[in-house]
């Protein structure tokens, strides 16, 4: 059977988004709020992996952009499943990311996330500084529970 990888700009459905992130062992989310978020991205990348079966393509690795659209742009949910990891997914969807970031960013604008412990230096090769640094402060974020 002959695999392959598809490369989509479409987000992922709720039950896909929820599925892939159970797969890398985050918290399950709601899935009205999940369609809601989605919806509301600026950009979506999928990976898939396809075969030339019957069973539909796997959503293995996604990417999104949040934010305003002009000033602020936020990567979230940069994540692959582990059962792929070390493949060059994650570099293709940043890949993807990047390419839509050159687009729409100008300058001026500020780009950013919330890497994943033990992440950093992935998001270092595409240019992205950790925080704190001899300017900037930490990054911090609140959780609603």
């Amino acid at each position: 059977m002959s695999l392959k990888n598809i490369i989509k700009h479409d987000s992922p459905t709720t039950q896909e988004f929820i599925a892939l992130r159970a797969a890398i062992g985050w918290e399950e989310a709601d899935a009205a709020m999940v369609q809601t978020s989605l919806a509301n991205s600026l950009f979506h990348v999928t990976i898939y992996q396809h075969s030339k079966s019957k069973t539909p393509d796997k959503l293995i690795g996604m990417g999104r952009v949040v934010g305003d659209g002009a000033m602020y742009f936020y990567l979230q949910d940069v994540v692959v499943d582990p059962s792929y990891q070390g493949q060059g997914i994650g570099d293709n969807l940043m890949h993807e990311i990047e390419t839509y970031l050159a687009k729409t960013a100008r300058k001026g604008a500020t780009i950013g996330l919330l890497a994943a412990k033990g992440k950093e230096n992935f998001y270092r090769r595409f240019g992205y500084q950790k925080r704190p640094n001899d300017t900037l402060g930490n990054g911090m974020c609140k959780f609603v529970m």
